[in-house]
């Protein structure tokens, strides 16, 4: 299960199940669970979490040191869950002071080339596809799937379930259940497609069609709009979803193309 060519600290903690390639590298202070592969050259560094089922392709980097000019060397952990894949060449780097970690959650896709940088946190069933790159403490919410070559900002907020074109550039925070494409990058519509697929009911679909509506509003502001949708539009989970992503925005929600 374990190539007598690859390197593995002492102190790393393997799972018996765990199989590891030829000339892969693991320092300590990493933890591997049950069923996960570490191939051929891949590195994972000190700090690191990986849970069980996972797949770390050739040459992916997990765990090393941020490249943030505040890091002085603190004790920070890059943690990976379950049955998520980590594709050639895909870089995963380690927490700053800020957040203290980085967080892969359950069931991603990291593809080739990918980068997520210090203190991103990503929930479950996100894809990233080849060459995308997370700035720091960008957050991205569940099933969200972010098209190959796109750039996002720091500090950069993605909600669940949007869909973002390929060869973007983010940088204002996306609400749930969007599209985003265009140049510069807009709100498209909502992704009705990966709904249906995840089963969302006509109804919650229509919820989330009338609740853009309103927020994209050219007769109020932003603040406005989220204030007329809370009094007007009927509660629904998906409703208050959208309303509290924007009344939270930091960097602010992309524009309307619409």
């Amino acid at each position: 299960m374990i190539s007598p060519l690859a390197y593995i600290h002492p102190s790393a903690k393997l799972h018996p199940s765990v199989e590891v390639g030829p000339f892969a590298y693991i320092e300590e202070n990493v933890e591997i669970g049950a069923g996960t592969v570490v191939m051929a050259h891949a590195s994972v560094m000190s700090g690191t979490r990986i849970g069980a089922d996972c797949r770390i392709f050739p040459s992916a980097v997990v765990g090393a040191v941020p490249q943030d000019l505040k890091f002085k060397g603190e004790d920070t952990l890059a943690i990976i869950g379950d049955r998520t894949t980590i594709r050639e060449c895909a870089t995963v780097h380690r927490g700053t002071a800020s957040k203290g970690k980085t967080v892969v959650g359950n069931d991603c896709l990291i593809m080739a080339y990918s980068h997520v940088a210090h203190d991103c946190l990503l929930h479950d069933h996100i894809i990233m596809s080849n060459a995308t790159q997370l700035a720091g403490e960008v957050v991205v919410e569940d099933y969200a799937i972010i098209g190959g070559g796109t750039l996002v900002h720091q500090f950069t907020h993605i909600g669940a379930h949007v869909m973002i074109q390929g060869g973007s550039r983010v940088n204002k925070d996306i609400p749930p259940f969007a599209i985003a494409a265009r140049e510069p990058i807009q709100y498209c519509g909502i992704n009705s497609v990966g709904l249906n697929r995840r089963g969302f009911t006509r109804e919650q679909i229509n919820a989330i069609q009338e609740t853009y509506r309103a927020v994209y509003s050219p007769v109020y502001n932003v603040s406005q709009a989220v204030e007329h949708a809370q009094q007007e539009l009927p509660q629904s989970p998906e409703r208050d979803l959208i309303l509290d992503f924007v009344r939270n925005s930091t960097r602010g929600i992309l524009r309307s193309a619409l």
